[in-house]
Order: structure tokens, then C-alpha cells, then sequence
């Protein structure tokens, strides 16, 4: 297994934080070799201009084959974000100042076999760059709102429970090979790696994506960080209310209730419950006053998810 020795200094300063690059990389894995239905059914509308990209650009056909290997992908596209609020701008600007030779040597240790004859020519980073760039414009970019809204209420929910559960808690529930082993070490994966220290490093971030099974990011020696599958990346439209809880407090209150066991949007619950922005609004807060839902501001959003109150109204059903 990996682990990395993290000095408790670095662990009490870590953070987590939304990557827009982070979710256009997700979201190219997703276009090459979706792995669950979740996925397939996102990729369904986007493939077609995908192959037609792929076709105009033979060094970019060439580039994907080579940037992955199986639960592995080429370093420059897993650059541990440098602010603490990126930008895709500020990201892709990162990898354009990689030189070519930077590119190929993290093909070269990604997969052991030769490069093809079209990734050794002048301008590899200009492909990665336009790659990076099309899959955000044409898939992500779009719908980056409701993304970021499903990613930052997943921040909040993390946050919140380490005042109960502390970090040991937190990080055995990003990732399925993710474990805190005591003592300073992290088990990132169960790759067969050496022990790493990251006593030279300056940063150690999480950071939350549309994705079935998370990797890891870094800027060696001084940024690491970890992505790992968002909650909420799949929302059943219909209302998981029951029915005892209904007739309680209303069918539309326990449906708002009902669905608020991770943090969502006022916004987010509009689109879920087809109800509009006002009579969402009425039922956060007549929930907030009965001390059934508390609410906190993330960025731009206010999100809300239940107190113990509210899951136990919803768990027995009123």
C-alpha cells in the first residue's frame, strides 16, 4: 500500500477546496472509459462530438492512449492546484508553461512502452492544453453551476463532521483505500508503493469530483492532495419521503426534509422538487425555526442538511 508521513502541522492546515480542472479530468476519464451507468449516461450526449474532435487532431489520439494505464494517469494532469480558489483559467495556465520534454517524460513513466511518432513532434503541450480546453468548454463548463453546487455541499458535510468525527473519521470515508494508520501515516491507496514523506510539503488539500474512485495530485515537494467520489453525484428525482412523515408536516416540507441528509442549495432543491424558489424558501425556514434543518453559507450558496432532530423525523417516518 502507498503512505504518506504527514506532519501534523501540515494535517491541521489542510483544507478542501473545488478544482475546475480537477472535474475536466474526471470528466475526460468519463469520455475514454465511463465504469458506471452514472457515467455512461452523461457520456452518451458528448461522444459524438468527442470522436469528431478526436479525429481532427491525430497527436490528441495519439496523447489519450498514452496518458493512462490502469489506475494510473501522466502527471500533468494531476497538478495540485496552487490558489486556494481556482480558477480553469488559472489551472490550464499551469500546464501551458510545462515545456514539451515535461510532457513526454510523464508519458514515458506513466506507460513503459515507446511514444508514438506523433507525440515526439514540437507543440505536445499545445495538444494537452486544446484537449483540457475542449473537454471543459464543450462538457463541464456547461454545467459547472450545478457541479460546483454538488461539490461545495459535499465540503460542507466534511467539514461539519470533523468537529464529531475528526480527521481519522473524515478521511476513512473519501476513499475506499483511504485510511489514517496513526502515527503520522496516510494510507492514500493500496498500491504497492514506498512510504513518502511530505515533511517538505507546503500544502494538503482534498478535493471532491464527479467520479467513481479518486487519485491523487501533487507539485513535487510542496503540494499534495487527494480527489475523492463527491456524494450527491447521483440524486434520485423522486421524493425518498415517507409517507407517515408526510402527513405530519406536509408532503412537500418532508420531501425538502427527506433530502437534505447531504447539504444542498436552496437552488438545488428547486431543481429537485420541481417547486418554485419561494414556497423552497417558506419550508427552509419553517424546518430552520422547528430546529429540524440548520443551514451555513459556502461561497456564494447557502446550503442546508438535517439536524439529529430532522433525521430522526425522517428515520421513523414522523
Amino acid at each position: 500500500m502507498s503512505v504518506w508521513q504527514v506532519p501534523s502541522d501540515l494535517l491541521a492546515g489542510s483544507r478542501f477546496t473545488v478544482s475546475p480542472m480537477v472535474e475536466t479530468v474526471a470528466a475526460l476519464k468519463a469520455l475514454i472509459n465511463p465504469r458506471t451507468p452514472w457515467q455512461r449516461a452523461w457520456r452518451q450526449p458528448h461522444v459524438d462530438a468527442f470522436q469528431r474532435m478526436l479525429a481532427a487532431r491525430p497527436v490528441v489520439r495519439a496523447l489519450l492512449p498514452a496518458s493512462f494505464y490502469p489506475r494510473w494517469m501522466a502527471d500533468f494532469l494531476t497538478i495540485a492546484p496552487a490558489l486556494p480558489d481556482p480558477t480553469f483559467a488559472s489551472e490550464l495556465a499551469t500546464v501551458a508553461a510545462l515545456p514539451d520534454e515535461r510532457i513526454r517524460a510523464d508519458l514515458r513513466a506513466t506507460r513503459p512502452e515507446p511514444l508514438a511518432a506523433e507525440l515526439l513532434a514540437d507543440g505536445l503541450t499545445g495538444e494537452v492544453v486544446e484537449l483540457l480546453r475542449w473537454v471543459w468548454t464543450h462538457t463541464v463548463e456547461p454545467e459547472w453551476p450545478e457541479r460546483e453546487r454538488r461539490l461545495r455541499a459535499d465540503i460542507v458535510a466534511r467539514t461539519a463532521a470533523l468537529s464529531t468525527r475528526g480527521w481519522a473519521g473524515v478521511l476513512a470515508d473519501l476513499n475506499r483505500d483511504m485510511r489514517w494508520l496513526g502515527e503520522g501515516r496516510l494510507q492514500i491507496n493500496d498500491y504497492p508503493d514506498p512510504a513518502l514523506s511530505l515533511h517538505r510539503a507546503e500544502q494538503l488539500i482534498f478535493l471532491p469530483a464527479h467520479c467513481p474512485r479518486g487519485w491523487v495530485v501533487w507539485d513535487l515537494p510542496t503540494r499534495f492532495g487527494m480527489v475523492y467520489p463527491a456524494r450527491g453525484i447521483l440524486v434520485d428525482p423522486t421524493s425518498p419521503a415517507p409517507d407517515g412523515l408526510a402527513r405530519l408536516i406536509g408532503a412537500n416540507r418532508a420531501d425538502i426534509l427527506a433530502r437534505l441528509e447531504s447539504p444542498l442549495s436552496t437552488s438545488h432543491l428547486v431543481a429537485l422538487t420541481g417547486l418554485s424558489l419561494g414556497t423552497v424558501s417558506d419550508h427552509l425556514r419553517v424546518l430552520l425555526d422547528a430546529g429540524a434543518v440548520d443551514k451555513r453559507r459556502s461561497g456564494r450558496e447557502v446550503l442546508y442538511w438535517r439536524t439529529p432532530l430532522g433525521a430522526a423525523l425522517v428515520a421513523t417516518g414522523g
